[in-house]
């Protein structure tokens, strides 16, 4: 009975391919999931940003926007706010 309890013990805590092992792993593999759903939305965001920009109205208004551009001969003022209150 000894001996099953340490051969027990050594494969659930001290072998190579051990429980704590094995469950190490297992939440390393969830994590990449959740990586993976978090990569494949973005992708799509971004295809559907780029499907977008096909319209030359649409890529003059993103680079106004995101790039402050303008056009010859125009001003473009930017407003900050002041978020912290006294």
């Amino acid at each position: 009975m000894l001996l099953i309890l340490i051969f027990g013990g050594w494969m659930f805590f001290l072998d190579s391919n051990s429980w704590l092992i094995h469950n190490e792993l297992n939440q390393e593999i969830e994590e990449l999931e959740e990586n993976r759903q978090y990569y494949r939305n973005e992708i799509s965001k971004d295809k559907a940003i780029i499907k977008q920009l096909q319209d030359s109205v649409e890529m003059e208004k993103f680079a106004r926007q995101q790039y402050y551009m303008k056009r010859p001969n125009e001003e473009i003022f930017i407003i900050e706010y002041d978020t912290i209150q006294d």
